[in-house]
């Protein structure tokens, strides 16, 4: 199975236009995140690949995973670590047969069924959530909650990453609760200082998993 890491930093340029998505990545790893995840909804396809080239860059020279959410295609073209699907997206089990079994497949997993499913056609970890109300996600749905969390983990056989609503305060109970790490999007790019802010996640992160 494909290592997974324990703070994903997904970077975003709409919630704030202050940072670049290359800028957020370095600034993150700088902070500690072991996986920047590139998350841009809209733009030109050709864009999107040389930012993802660029990032990718960043992330090779500091040993971190680049993930592209939902473009395949992107991914394909920029050569980076993986792929980040949800349940609309690309199917995972195609995107298993065009990325090879070295890339990192996630799956978006609102139910067991669904997380099930992703496991089957080949994802690697699944990402569950929202786990906390958020406002950074509009189709986000309602918060599944500390309970949800801990079932969802005793059930499944992959890294089980939380994401939705978890900030500095709730990081280390999401992880006591027996999730493999955290993904965040305006927890670090919407904070003044995005390094000391992925630095105080990992921190709490480290806190969860020696309770």
């Amino acid at each position: 199975m494909n290592k997974i890491g324990v703070l994903h930093v997904l970077t975003d340029a709409v919630l704030q236009q202050r940072f670049s998505h290359v800028d957020l990545a370095r600034m993150a790893i700088a902070g500690g995140a072991d996986t920047i995840q590139y998350r841009q909804k809209t733009g030109a396809t050709r864009e999107m690949i040389q930012t993802a080239r660029e990032m990718q860059m960043v992330c090779r020279e500091a040993g971190a995973v680049l993930i592209v959410n939902d473009r395949v295609d992107v991914a394909l073209a920029a050569d980076v670590d993986g792929v980040h699907l949800g349940q609309d997206d690309f199917p995972v089990s195609k995107a298993r047969e065009l990325l090879g079994p070295e890339k990192v497949i996630g799956v978006s997993g609102g139910t067991l069924e669904e997380a099930v499913q992703g496991i089957e056609d080949g994802a690697d970890y699944v990402g569950f959530g929202p786990i906390y109300a958020t406002g950074s996600k509009g189709d986000a749905g309602n918060p599944q909650g500390l309970d949800r969390l801990a079932k969802m983990v005793l059930a499944l056989s992959v890294p089980v990453i939380a994401i939705g609503g978890i900030g500095q305060e709730s990081a280390a109970q999401v992880i006591s609760a027996g999730a493999h790490g955290i993904a965040v999007i305006s927890a670090v790019c919407c904070e003044a200082n995005p390094e000391n802010a992925t630095s105080i996640l990992l921190a709490q992160i480290r806190k969860g998993k020696n309770q």
